[in-house]
This record gives structure tokens, C-alpha cells and sequence, in this order.
């Protein structure tokens, strides 16, 4: 198991506790009104009991901050804690994260320099190159979703409905049409062939994020191909020289790593290969 998986174990993990810890705390303090009724048990005739015996809700009223249906400090705490929980799948399958990572993971590669950089270096490399990728779509859900939520103007809802748009605008812009068209077949969805935003908002959004992330591993994978012929061009030159002199014992990568790696800095690897992924999702 690398140190990656690790990592994302012991958060996904002290994440459940924290959330298992809030739910407790929730649920003891002072409980809700709740009126039951069932055949033979009441004859009260008015009230919240006798409403519970018309109702659908198998004769189950419940009564929450006075009827007002809002939503109280702890429970809104509780729904944070919710989000941070599911927060890096969101992070990684709804961003850029997953494009990035993967062409950084390509570079080490190709390169052959095994662990450096190290994992927490491109994790967090990867980490704010998708912070400033996405920080536009984070900013218009931060104005339309979650700043009117918190001051009570729309509904939970309306906020993940508002929270919804910015999303599909971006993955819009990523999205092959292809991989589009594949789940919404697979879904057994009518789909026209070139398809424009207003029909992509009519798509479930279930569907559209699997071939989002069809479509990130696909770019993903292409720039890590182009990544890699120019280091697997001076391997096999070094591996026909050492071959040509007749040192075949000696390991090719041993005399080929050190030429990738000036190649690299003299061409400004870095800069280039961040600079391209970030400029592909302009």
C-alpha cells in the first residue's frame, strides 16, 4: 500500500470518527417533538395526534424548532461534518485534482527518479494547482450557495441545486461528448449528436460526473505518453551505446538518469509540463 492510500485511509477514517462523535453528541442533547399514534392506542380526537391519523406518514408526526422547519445549529454542523467527510472524493473526482496528479505521477516516471519528488510533494503540488484552477467555480458557489444558505434567503435544496451549476459548467468545458454519449446509453438516455449546455443540463448529474472523470483520465493519460517519448528516446540511445561498447552488464538507466535529468532542467520541465496542464483547462 503506498504512502498515498495510507494517507487517504487514516483521514477517510478519523473523518468517520469525528462524524460518528458529532452524530452522538446530536442526538443526546434535547430531543425533538414527536407525536406517534396507531389504531387503539389513542382516542384524542385533535391535536397533532389525531392530524397524525389522516396524514400518509403511517400516523408519525414530527415537530422540529416550533414549526418553523429550520435548521439548528447542531444539525447544520452535523451536515458540515457530512461534507468534510465526503470532501476528498468531491475533491478528486469533481476537480482537476485527478488530471494533475496523474501527469505528475508520469513525470517521476519517465524520469526514473523513483520517489523523488516525493509523494507529498506532488500531492501538495497537485493540491493548490487545483485550488487555482477551480477557485472561480469555488467563489460563485461560495456567492450563490453557501453564503444565501447560511443566512437563511433559500432552502438546503436551492443551495445544492445553485452549488450544481458552477460544477457543471466546468466539467461541461472537459467533458468528451463521447463519454457523455456512452453513459447516457448506457443509461438508456435519448442523447442528440452534438450536444449544447442547456441539453447538457438536462442530464442527471450521476451521469455526467463518471464521464467526467472518463474524459480526465483520457487527457490525462495522452500528456503522460507525450511525456514520456523524449526520456524513452535517450534511454534507447544510451542502451545502443553501452550495447555498441560492449558493457551490456551495466544497467542503461544507471548512465541514462542523469542525461534525463539535465534534459529536464534545461528545458525547464517544470515550468513547461505545469504550465500546459493548467492552460488545458482554459
Amino acid at each position: 500500500m503506498t504512502i498515498l492510500k495510507k494517507s487517504y485511509c487514516a483521514l477517510s477514517l478519523i473523518a468517520a470518527v469525528i462524524v460518528l462523535i458529532a452524530a452522538m453528541t446530536l442526538f443526546a442533547g434535547k430531543p425533538t417533538t414527536v407525536y406517534a399514534t396507531t389504531n387503539g392506542l389513542t382516542e384524542q380526537t385533535d391535536g397533532p395526534a389525531a392530524n397524525a391519523r389522516d396524514d400518509n406518514n403511517n400516523g408519525l408526526t414530527i415537530t422540529y424548532n416550533n414549526d418553523t422547519g429550520s435548521l439548528s445549529t447542531p444539525v447544520k454542523a452535523f451536515l458540515v461534518l457530512t461534507i468534510i467527510t465526503l470532501a476528498p472524493s468531491i475533491l478528486i473526482m469533481l476537480t482537476s485534482y485527478t488530471r494533475i496528479i496523474i501527469v505528475l505521477h508520469f513525470i517521476r516516471t519517465a524520469l526514473g527518479t523513483q520517489t523523488s519528488p516525493p509523494n507529498q510533494v506532488l500531492i501538495g503540488l497537485a493540491l493548490f494547482l487545483t485550488f487555482f484552477i477551480m477557485w472561480p467555480t469555488f467563489q460563485e458557489i461560495n456567492e450563490n450557495a453557501i453564503q444565501p444558505l447560511d443566512n437563511g434567503d433559500i432552502t438546503m435544496e436551492e443551495a445544492l441545486a445553485e452549488a450544481e451549476l458552477p460544477m457543471r459548467d466546468f466539467m461541461y468545458g472537459q467533458t468528451q461528448e463521447k463519454d457523455l454519449h456512452l453513459f447516457m446509453d448506457i443509461d438508456g438516455q435519448e442523447y442528440p449528436e452534438e450536444m449544447t449546455l442547456e441539453q447538457y443540463y438536462e442530464v442527471p448529474f450521476v451521469t455526467a460526473v463518471p464521464a467526467f472523470i472518463i474524459s480526465e483520465l483520457r487527457y490525462a493519460f495522452i500528456m503522460g505518453f507525450l511525456i514520456y517519448i523524449p526520456f524513452i528516446v535517450i534511454d534507447m540511445v544510451v542502451a545502443s551505446v553501452l550495447m555498441s561498447m560492449g558493457m551490456m552488464m551495466l544497467p542503461p538507466t544507471t548512465i541514462s538518469l542523469p542525461f534525463k535529468i539535465l534534459l529536464f532542467i534545461m528545458a525547464d520541465g517544470w515550468n513547461l509540463v505545469i504550465a500546459s496542464v493548467v492552460r488545458t483547462f482554459y
